[in-house]
């Protein structure tokens, strides 16, 4: 078995597992046995929390491993939203790990590419708070929803 990971989960907390939603009763641990796409409860955003570019981007991979269903869609929203974003921000780091994400998605790592993600939210929040608005108006005028 390649990739053993444990999760511990607390009572009635959610996990997602390639689609599924698994609620636990009571504090228990989880051994996943092999590779899965899974998103920990904790890391789910909700649509109205998606208010800046880079938490929007990580909404639609969410979707990917939430909704199988709605996956082929969100993949595709990816690939539109992508290139906005690399013409949006002006920050190497962040260009440079819109790059990687875009490798992981195509590698099927998407839970890797929210974790990516994820870590670019303070670097965001001071592009944000230091009145650059820039990336969010310049998104606009390129006809994306950021």
């Amino acid at each position: 078995m390649k990739n053993t990971l444990k999760i511990s989960l607390k009572a009635n907390e959610k996990i997602y597992i390639n689609g599924a939603v698994v609620r636990a009763d009571r504090k228990v641990s989880l051994e996943l046995l092999n590779d899965v796409q899974f998103l920990l409860e904790s890391h789910v955003l909700q649509p109205e929390q998606a208010s800046t570019p880079l938490r929007q981007l990580y909404f639609i991979l969410q979707v990917m491993l939430v909704d199988p269903i709605g996956a082929v869609q969100a993949r595709d929203m990816f690939r539109r939203s992508l290139p906005l974003l690399l013409a949006t921000f002006d920050n190497a780091e962040i260009l440079s790990s819109l790059k990687h994400v875009d490798r992981l998605v195509a590698e099927d790592h998407v839970y890797e590419a929210l974790k990516t993600i994820r870590s670019l939210y303070p670097l965001e929040q001071r592009i944000i708070a230091g009145n650059d608005s820039q990336p969010v108006e310049r998104a606009r005028a390129a006809g994306g929803k950021f």
